[in-house]
């Protein structure tokens, strides 16, 4: 089993193999006595690592083991335990058959830019994001958002004393007159230098990329707007005598606005690690959905013998042991056995599903009562638990955010305010008093710096801010800007039954008794039996007999037969409960509660019979019922035009049931994950704005393609996590409350973008010199600062206001 030095490796044999630069040969699959025979001490001493297939010399020190009376050598410790922790899978064959995986690096692509595709992390090139992994799960930490933290801190120390000086004696803190004006100058060249130089560099970087792109946007602004107050700044303390003297402060020192450099990165910088935060937490929806597969699966070999083996190294054709309350570990058929199967996974339904011998079972779903063994069929990859998680990659990634209002602004206000700078220079040096050249250097300086709002880094995250805490209190929590920008506009919502419409757990809602069995009896007998079932319907149903106050004696003789229900012995009686089949097993006439039965079953609810010493003594029927408010938010939500579909994996007569009661508008039944998702999918291609509501795994990859995804808070964690809005209470009106707080918060931006701009657009052909022929004054970089500090102030009070929106 010789191993090549190729370029080729697979990821699968370089991860196997421990050591780099070994790949796996093209021939055949040696069977177990060939592998045996490889492990054999060679002439020259030495003998073949079982596991990767390195040459192992003996009397070195190597790991060894003995397993089943022969030694096995291995190159590393890591070659032993992963023999040790699975034998068979080395012994038998099954590691040549296991099929590899083609090496292939995580490739990046920019949310808003899909067409930007590249190997590692890095900058989007048109818009400046940072790019994201393609699979939705990155690697490690997220090294921009603690590299970003880092240069956050540092310019929030520096804006701190910055600020002290420059605007102190406005509050009564006469700090420069205690330094002097000569040491403060330098003091504040000192703070800002290490900003700008270095906190700001990633900034300048997008900044001259999107020049060099001609996608001019927000980092435009910044880098021009903070380039020329730094590089003024600089100018004016080291070369104060450039300066004419009408620019001069009365201590004749030539006014800096270092301040205004630092205090721009530091705002930005907020508004970016709040972003970054937020959009790290869109790989936890995939976290949880690759928990929801154990990490180890017990193999049954050809000899019979039982072990955990780890994932990874199941193949297709293994025997697995499932037992109960255990997850099944990949996509098989039942082999052996009968039980009830959690697929709530998959069909969001809280009742289990009967399994017995040659039925499919899926990865992921729960193992409920029966002990199982199942044939492994799709492994890695190819199991739908893998499918899902796919969908809900890949949509999250195509979820581009809204292009942001300040970036479709700065691509015409950034080309209008470099003109009007190079316009002003050129005036004041060809029209200009002496010394021309310097008022021309002040008047264009002074326009970039006016033009670059600091205001623009928090007109966003001031509001998102205030909105997410005033959403909180209203029960509604955002988890990202684009979900509320998204929820203002939605024209359609699609909605997932159980626990979203529905409570999500059965009760007990219909009593029925035939002949002269009292409802008293009939409880009694019905609660004694289902109190020994583990089965979700009998929760209900006991509960529903405790609530009616009927006491329970215990049953005697009790059996459980899979797929029917449950019979025994009650005060001397026998008693049988369960379907259709189960009486026609116990030779009961259903004649007289057939067509009651067949009502029930049209209203959604699951109707059971009870039979006592032979004959039919009654029905109870189980449901899951509709929340209570649930008919008032679809109303509410018609009248603001939002067409409701519901998209359930329940039957369609139980779906059909609930959507007449509640009025919704249509009715997709019988659908799993895969079909949510194209459903959310071809009603977008249509043109709608959707939202998707859900609480379930089986919601996970619709709730990531929606435009929003509302997720109920008494849900899964992985809907949670795949929602970009969240709904504490799991109330339906929690949906009409986020509308209106959406609506509110798209309002308040839009206000904040004015103020960010309105002053600074003012200030600019003031500050280009038009008002120096009737005045005589030319706008001083000081008063352009001013105006961007009280845009900064006008945009927080404006925020501010969304406390007190009535939801």
């Amino acid at each position: 089993m010789e191993h090549s030095h190729g370029n080729h490796a697979t990821k699968e044999m370089v991860a196997d193999s421990c050591c780099s630069g070994h790949a796996n040969g093209a021939e055949a699959a040696p069977g177990p006595a060939e592998i045996l025979k490889s492990a054999t001490v060679a002439v020259d001493g030495t003998v073949k690592d079982i596991v990767c297939g390195m040459t192992v010399p003996l009397g070195k020190g190597k790991p060894s083991l003995t397993y089943k009376g022969k030694e096995f050598h291995f190159c590393n410790p890591k070659c032993h335990d992963r023999f040790e922790a699975d034998p068979y899978f080395y012994l038998s064959g099954n590691k040549a058959k296991k099929k590899t995986v083609v090496a292939k690096d995580t490739k990046y692509t920019c949310p808003m830019d899909p067409e930007i595709v590249q190997d590692g992390p890095g900058t989007c090139p048109i818009c400046g994001m940072a790019l994201e992994p393609m699979d939705g799960v990155a690697e490690g930490p997220n090294h921009e958002l603690i590299d970003f933290t880092r240069r956050l801190w540092v310019s929030g120390l520096a804006a701190i004393p910055l600020l002290v000086l420059t605007m102190g004696p406005m509050v009564g803190l006469p700090a420069r007159q205690w330094i002097g004006e000569t040491f403060s100058v330098w003091l504040e060249f000192a703070l800002a230098t290490p900003v700008v130089l270095w906190a700001a560099k990633p900034f300048f970087h997008r900044g001259w990329t999107s020049i060099k792109t001609w996608n001019l946007n927000m980092w435009t602004l910044i880098m021009l707007g903070v380039g020329a107050a730094y590089a003024y700044s600089v100018v004016a303390t080291f070369f104060p005598g450039l300066f004419p003297d009408s620019l001069k402060m009365a201590g004749g020192h030539v006014p800096v606005y270092f301040e205004a450099a630092v205090v721009i990165i530091a705002l930005v910088f907020v508004g970016q690690v709040l972003e970054l935060r937020a959009r790290e937490r869109t790989g936890d929806a995939i976290r949880a959905l690759l928990d929801l597969a154990p990490k180890t699966a017990r193999r049954i070999t050809p000899e019979g013998e039982e072990y955990d083996a780890p994932l990874e190294n199941i193949i297709a054709g293994d025997l697995l042991r499932v037992r109960p309350g255990e997850a099944i570990p990949v996509d098989g058929v039942i082999a052996e056995g009968a039980s009830s199967v959690d697929e709530s996974m998959l069909t969001g339904e809280p009742l289990p599903i009967e399994k017995n011998t040659g039925d499919p079972v899926t990865g992921g779903t729960l193992n409920k009562n029966g002990t199982l063994a199942i044939e492994a069929r799709q492994v890695g990859d190819e199991t739908m638990l893998a499918q899902i998680v796919a969908m809900v990659a890949g949509a999250q990634r195509s979820r581009a955010p809204i292009q942001g209002l300040a970036d479709r602004v700065a691509a015409w206000f950034v080309p209008t305010v470099v003109a009007v700078a190079v316009t002003a220079f050129f005036a004041w040096l060809v029209f200009g008093p002496q010394p021309a050249f310097v008022f021309a250097v002040v008047s264009a300086v002074s326009v970039l710096i006016i033009a670059c709002p600091c205001a623009l880094g928090l007109a966003t995250p001031m509001s998102i801010m205030t909105a997410t805490g005033r959403g909180a209190q209203a029960g509604v929590l955002v988890k990202e800007a684009g979900a509320l920008e998204a929820v203002a506009r939605i024209d359609t919502l699609v909605v997932d039954k159980t626990g979203t419409l529905t409570e999500g757990r059965p009760v007990l809602t219909d009593v029925v008794t035939f002949g002269r069995t009292s409802e008293t009896a009939l409880l009694a007998a019905a609660g004694a039996l289902e109190k020994g079932s583990e089965h979700p319907l009998a929760e209900a149903i006991v509960s529903g007999v405790a609530e009616r106050g009927v006491k329970i004696s215990p049953a005697g003789a009790f059996e459980a037969v899979t797929g029917m229900g449950v019979r025994g012995t009650v005060s001397g009686k026998k008693v049988a409960l369960g379907n259709a089949r189960m009486m026609a097993a116990e030779e009961v006439d259903l004649s007289s509660g057939k067509e009651k039965a067949e009502r029930l079953h049209h209203e959604g609810k699951t109707a059971m019979f009870v039979a006592i010493n032979g004959r039919l003594a009654g029905i109870l029927a189980v449901a899951d019922p509709v929340k209570e408010n649930a008919g008032e938010a679809i109303a509410a939500l018609h009248e603001k035009g939002v067409r409701i579909i519901m998209a359930t994996g329940d039957n369609e007569t139980t779906a059909k049931a609930v959507a007449e009661r509640l009025g919704i508008d249509d009715v997709r039944a019988g659908v799993l994950p895969e079909d949510k998702k194209a459903l959310i999918d071809e009603l977008r291609a249509a043109g709608r704005k959707v939202a998707m509501a859900g609480d379930g795994i089986n919601d996970a990859p619709a709730l990531a393609a929606a435009d929003v995804g509302i997720a109920m808070g008494t849900g899964t964690d992985v809907a949670l996590e795949s929602a970009g809005i969240t709904l504490l209470k799991g109330d339906l009106s929690a949906i009409v409350r986020a509308r209106r707080l959406a609506e509110a918060t798209l309002s308040n931006i839009k206000q904040n973008l004015f103020f960010a701009f309105a002053y600074n657009t003012v200030g600019v052909p003031i500050a280009a010199g038009v008002l120096y022929p009737l005045t005589g004054m030319l706008l001083s970089p000081m008063i352009a600062a001013a105006a961007m500090s009280l845009s900064s102030v006008s945009v927080i009070a404006n925020a501010l206001r969304l406390r007190g929106l009535k939801l």
